[in-house]
């Protein structure tokens, strides 16, 4: 073994560490993977205006001379993160706007409020329609189609467990009278607008002045035309009602932020048969009622308010006559419908 001491010995090899070994070069020719992530410290703010198939149109430099749109992708850092429209973006590559430049979109502000709908009411999985919307406006027909004071109620549910303010505005009032399916919503603080076919909308489009509204109604109610006529020149595509089945053509196929004239947005969705509401919360239900929250006050604790709950003060202000039994049923409706046990406690 004495070679062995005599090669720990030499000074020829006193000079060699590990950094004299050959470093293999990476195959891929990619630079190697790190968990740091750039700042994008240079990135500029935006409006998410439309979302159409992972292309986002963003509103950049608004209300400045610089406003453009820009086509812009998600950000791999991103992952799964939602995007929908209105939301405050922030964008960093090409973002000048023009034709086929594309930028890329790295965060997503804080959202004021969020509008969600389920498919139906056993679906958990909630489909987000817009975020920071500040005013639900509720397109409804007096006729042709028919009201339907169930899905009004679904609306204004899901708008009060959003926090965004309810408006509704009924339309084709020359067809038919909407006062016997308005008083269903007597009881509540709700701003009304009722437009015939020639009738101008000067007062809804002063509610809607310096706001974000989400526009939100069943198929055939009008409800592009209605939009068409707040924003001349947005060129909505409109449907007409079946003669046979009484329903409404999808003619809006996606969601668009539209600018109103004098400030503001309003929000064009696609119309809807049904509203699912099975992400929401069953303790925010009542704040769709407020005249039956009111009374709600006074049962017992632990009450479930249904039909059959003991000592319940909405079915008994209902059999003295003090409440719309119309009212109370819509309310009892959804709560059966969206409480999982019929016997199930609804905190207050």
């Amino acid at each position: 073994m004495s070679w062995l001491t005599d090669v720990e010995d030499d000074d020829e090899y006193s000079d060699y560490d590990e950094s004299s070994a050959r470093v293999r070069p990476n195959p891929k020719g990619n630079r190697p993977r790190t968990k740091t992530r750039p700042g994008h410290e240079d990135a500029i703010p935006g409006r998410v205006l439309t979302v159409d198939r992972g292309r986002f149109t963003v509103l950049v430099g608004e209300d400045t001379a610089e406003e453009r749109t820009v086509l812009a992708a998600r950000a791999r850092e991103l992952g799964r993160t939602a995007i929908v429209a209105n939301d405050t973006v922030e964008l960093v590559g090409d973002t000048t706007g023009t034709v086929g430049s594309l930028a890329r979109v790295v965060r997503v502000a804080e959202r004021s409020t969020l509008l969600r709908r389920s498919a139906d009411d056993t679906d958990a999985v909630e489909r987000v329609i817009v975020a920071n919307a500040e005013q639900m406006l509720i397109v409804i027909a007096a006729a042709n189609p028919e009201p339907r004071p169930r899905l009004v109620d679904r609306y204004l549910v899901a708008a009060f467990d959003a926090g965004v303010r309810p408006i509704i505005c009924v339309t084709k009032t020359d067809l038919a009278d909407p006062e016997p399916f308005l008083a269903n919503f007597a009881g509540l603080d709700l701003e009304v607008f009722r437009r015939g076919q020639d009738d101008d909308v000067t007062e809804l489009a002063a509610a809607l002045r310096g706001r974000v509204t989400v526009a939100v109604g069943h198929s055939g109610v009008g409800k592009s035309t209605l939009v068409n006529a707040l924003v001349p020149g947005a060129h909505r595509a409109i449907g007409r009602v079946n003669a046979v089945t009484g329903r409404g053509r999808h003619t809006s196929s996606s969601t668009v932020l539209l600018r109103l004239s004098g400030g503001g947005w309003v929000i064009d969705t696609p119309g809807v048969r049904s509203f699912g509401l099975g992400h929401v919360n069953t303790d925010n239900i009542l704040r769709g009622f407020d005249d039956l929250a009111r009374v709600a006050a006074e049962c017992p604790r632990g009450c479930t308010h249904l039909p059959d709950a003991p000592d319940c003060e909405l079915n008994e202000a209902v059999a003295r006559g003090e409440l719309s039994a119309d009212r109370v049923d819509s309310l009892q409706r959804l709560l059966t419908t969206l409480v999982p046990e019929h016997g199930a406690t609804l905190n207050r």
